[in-house]
C-alpha cells in the first residue's frame, strides 16, 4: 500500500512534496517573461528578491543583468538557493530575512520583486512600507499574487491545502483574508507611494493539466522538474485575473533610470 505523501515546505527530503517549490517552478517562465517586458535592462542596477525560495527568481534577474540580493524567511531554502547559484556561476547575495523586517538601507534598490509573499502575509501594509523604503525614488516593484475569487478559494484554500487527494501545501498556508483583489492591492500600494502601472493575469494554458500534474507528482510518477512543461503557464494580459496575477508599481519621485 502506498504511503501518504509527505507535505513539507523547504524540506531537505527528496520524498517531501514542497508546494512552494512546485509553484516556483511552474511560475518561473511567466515571471521572467513579465520581468523582461517591464524591467528588461538590469545593467548596473540593484535588485532585491523577497520570498526567493530556492533561488529561481533571483537567478532569472541575474541573467537579465541585475546585481541581485535575495531574502527568504527559510534558512533551508536560502541554503538551497546559495548552492544552486554557486553551481550555476551566478553571484547573488542571499540572506535570511522576513518581508516585514528587511535589513537594508533606504533607497538601496532600483527593483524589488516580491514572490510568494503578498498572499501569505497578514500585515500587507508593513510589508509594503518596507518595499517603499528600500526602493529608490522612481524604482519599480514587481509582484505576483493570488486574487480572491470563488475559483481561487477553491484552488488555494481547497485543492492545494485541504483536499487530501490534491494537497501540496501545509494547512493554513493560505487564508481568504490574505488573498487580495487587484483593486485592494492597488489601494494598498498607493498608501505607501507605490503607484500601480499594470495588472496581468497568468494561468495554465489548459487548467486540467495542473490537476493531472499534481496527481502525478503526489503518486511519484513525475519529478518536480517535469511539472512546468506539463502545466505550461502563460501570460494573459487582456484577461480579467481570476486566480493568479502579476503586476508592477512605481515609487513616487525620480532618480532611477526608467
Amino acid at each position: 500500500m502506498r504511503s501518504r505523501p509527505h507535505i513539507e515546505l523547504d524540506s531537505p527530503s527528496p520524498e517531501a512534496i514542497d508546494g512552494r517549490h512546485i509553484r516556483a517552478l511552474s511560475f518561473q517562465a511567466v515571471r521572467m517573461e513579465y520581468l523582461a517586458k517591464v524591467a528588461p535592462d538590469g545593467a548596473g542596477r540593484r535588485a532585491l528578491v523577497v520570498g526567493g525560495g530556492r533561488g529561481l527568481p533571483a537567478a532569472g534577474l541575474a541573467r537579465l543583468g541585475y546585481r541581485v540580493t535575495a531574502v527568504d524567511p527559510s534558512p533551508v531554502a536560502t541554503a538551497y538557493a546559495r548552492a544552486a547559484h554557486e553551481r550555476d556561476g551566478l553571484v547573488i547575495a542571499g540572506e535570511v530575512a522576513d518581508a516585514g523586517e528587511l535589513p537594508f538601507a533606504d533607497g538601496e534598490f532600483d527593483l524589488a520583486y516580491y514572490a510568494d509573499t503578498f498572499e501569505i502575509t497578514a500585515d500587507l501594509d508593513r510589508v509594503l512600507a518596507h518595499a517603499a523604503r528600500i526602493l529608490r525614488p522612481g524604482g519599480t516593484l514587481v509582484y505576483d499574487t493570488v486574487n480572491r475569487t470563488p475559483l481561487s478559494r477553491l484552488i488555494y484554500l481547497g485543492a492545494f491545502q485541504a483536499i487530501p487527494a490534491t494537497r501540496i501545501m501545509p494547512p493554513h498556508r493560505y487564508a481568504a483574508t490574505r488573498l487580495r483583489t487587484p483593486a485592494e492591492l492597488t489601494a494598498a500600494l498607493a498608501r505607501h507611494g507605490l503607484h500601480n502601472r499594470d495588472i496581468c493575469d497568468f494561468k495554465p494554458r489548459d487548467p486540467r493539466t495542473l490537476i493531472r500534474a499534481i496527481l502525478a507528482r503526489r503518486a511519484g510518477r513525475i519529478t518536480d522538474d517535469e511539472i512546468p512543461p506539463l502545466v505550461d503557464f502563460v501570460l494573459a494580459p487582456t484577461a480579467r485575473p481570476v486566480v493568479t496575477y502579476l503586476g508592477h508599481a512605481r515609487k513616487s519621485g525620480v532618480g532611477a533610470r526608467s
